[in-house]
């Protein structure tokens, strides 16, 4: 079976990567990420400790995937997406809630969207550029614009 491809530039923690997968150079992945087979993890990634990332997944470059998102297979991140899995961050917060978001099989995001924490993207839904995803996105949606709405 074709082993994966690690850029000796990226330092890759995790033993938990599938066969076929591509970490390109300046990307950060913590001991306990889960990646799928078949991905692609562009250049200037960092992906946290409690993070699952499914099959053939693509991960453009400038995207941060905090602990408690899971990536369903088959799924797009467009360049520099931004992720929170805190509603109310502060700096050295004791009552830190982590809030887990949810990406489902097929969904594509696309560049500088912003997904607030505790949010589940559906199957085959399309987040648009630029777009603020402050609610659940229904299966086979698209949404776009801030604060994200549907347009069918």
């Amino acid at each position: 079976m074709p082993q994966n491809m690690i850029h000796p530039l990226a330092d890759v923690q995790s033993q938990d990567i599938g066969a076929q997968t591509k970490i390109w150079q300046f990307c950060v992945v913590l001991k306990g990420a889960k990646i799928g087979s078949g991905c692609n993890i562009c250049s200037h990634v960092f992906i946290e400790n409690d993070v699952i990332i499914g099959d053939n997944v693509t991960i453009k470059c400038g995207v941060q995937i905090w602990d408690g998102i899971t990536i369903e297979d088959n799924v797009f991140i467009g360049p520099n997406v931004t992720f929170s899995n805190d509603r109310y961050p502060k700096s050295r917060n004791k009552n830190f809630k982590l809030e887990k978001t949810l990406i489902k099989s097929g969904a594509s995001i696309g560049a500088n969207a912003t997904i607030l924490p505790g949010i589940t993207i559906f199957e085959n839904a399309l987040i648009g550029a630029g777009s603020v995803v402050t609610k659940d996105v229904k299966k086979n949606s698209i949404v776009f614009g801030n604060p994200a709405r549907c347009r069918e």
